[in-house]
């Protein structure tokens, strides 16, 4: 991501995510709600309020007007389709102030969930639990507005563009396995020396992961804009996460009700309203 977290009992988590695992479904059974996953039985960090977290400012489009609570941008509203999932009404969340790297450092924790494009890695892991991916993070081409680049409405309008990209990302193995330009890339050190060369135009576009992508176009180029996001293959795809306390009694119904808006499609449609084509980030193909 561009930017640049808790001792329970392990009893307490290996009861809640045995509570919270699907029923036993081989006799054509429906399977049945645990009561242990029903609001009522949650333990949580403010009896009575699901604690919901991120950082401040919170920008754009993974929230909206700086207001988690309004339940705009995508992440904002990952985190109310969550909550609804474990039962709780709007008037029943309350959303708290808490660093990018506090998050997942390791300690207690004043929350039940944050939520702040964490990407799901073995380290951090060992300090928070996480919930199941609820976005996968997608490659981006970034251009100067009214070029030729700019314009492409296809990867394969991309094979004759001179490509910018940093030297050992996953944005260069993108370049490389999935647009597979004409010409070999121009290869940086540094991100910051990738953005440079486009806006002296040394490149045609820029290739980086997409929320960098939002973060290049609204303050570091101006006058730049997405071209589109496309989804890269081959390397173990990073992943954003819920971050909760480590041993948290909730991961259990958390983690079931994050695979329930996923296989509802629910997710889904979540991503392509916040950070598809409305964003400014369309597919490529």
């Amino acid at each position: 991501m561009v930017r640049p977290s808790m001792l329970l009992a392990f009893g307490a988590l290996v009861t809640a995510v045995a509570a919270c695992a699907p029923a036993d479904n081989t006799t054509g059974a429906a399977p049945t709600t645990s009561t242990a996953c029903t609001k009522d039985q949650l333990k949580l960090a403010t009896p009575g309020k699901l604690t919901i977290a991120t950082d401040k400012p919170a920008y754009e489009p993974w929230f909206k007007d700086d207001d988690p609570a309004n339940g705009q941008g995508f992440e904002s509203a990952v985190a109310f389709a969550v909550a609804g999932e474990l039962g709780f009404d709007r008037d029943e969340i309350q959303w708290s102030t808490v660093k990018f790297d506090a998050a997942f450092a390791p300690g207690p924790k004043t929350f039940d969930f944050d939520v702040n494009q964490v990407s799901i890695t073995p380290d951090r892991a060992k300090a928070v639990d996480f919930s199941p991916g609820y976005y996968t993070v997608k490659q981006a081409i970034v251009a100067i507005d009214g070029s030729k680049a700019a314009a492409a409405k296809s990867l394969a309008e991309l094979k004759d563009v001179k490509i910018g990209v940093q030297v050992g990302t996953t944005s260069l193995d993108a370049v490389k396995d999935v647009i597979k330009p004409a010409a070999d890339p121009n290869v940086y050190n540094e991100q910051i020396d990738a953005v440079t060369a486009l806006k002296n135009k040394q490149v045609d576009a820029l290739v980086v992961d997409l929320p960098t992508a939002f973060f290049v176009t609204a303050a570091q180029i101006e006058k730049s804009k997405i071209v589109g996001q496309f989804s890269a293959t081959g390397a173990t795809p990073e992943e954003f996460g819920l971050v909760m306390q480590k041993g948290s009694p909730l991961k259990g119904c958390v983690d079931k009700a994050m695979e329930a808006l996923k296989s509802k499609g629910e997710l889904a449609k979540i991503e392509q309203q916040w950070l598809g084509s409305a964003a400014g980030a369309p597919d490529l193909k």
